[in-house]
């Protein structure tokens, strides 16, 4: 009985190891394949860096992704207290300016977090 029990445990806790590793083997397949040209993952991300190059200097509001929203973004950047303005943009990553009520910041954002962003109109 007690075999049995060790046993068990034993094969209980090698699946946990394997389902906790998991995420982090996902979250490589997604760079891979993200990063082969023809997919389509890669053409909206190429069309989200030629969105961010042509808006390089200009005042925008980020639609993130829910997994891998960025608070400083959400809280303040894309409301009335603040703006985001992009300073650069890459393959990989946007570096954006974000202007809160407390001063101004600068944070490298990965492009894979974005899911749309639009001009910000002054009224």
């Amino acid at each position: 009985m007690e075999y049995a029990a060790f046993v068990l445990s034993v094969f209980g806790l090698a699946a946990y190891l394997q389902l906790s590793s998991l995420r982090k083997r996902i979250d490589v397949l997604e760079r891979q394949l993200t990063s082969l040209s023809g997919t389509s993952l890669h053409t909206e991300r190429m069309d989200l860096l030629k969105e961010a190059k042509s808006r390089i200097g200009r005042k925008v509001i980020f639609t993130m992704k829910e997994e891998r929203a960025d608070p400083d973004i959400v809280l303040y950047g894309n409301t009335a207290y603040g703006s985001n303005t992009i300073l650069d943009a890459d393959q990989d990553w946007l570096l954006v300016q974000i202007e809160t009520p407390k001063g101004k910041k600068e944070k490298l954002i990965r492009m894979e977090a974005i899911a749309a962003m639009k001009e910000l109109t002054e009224e």
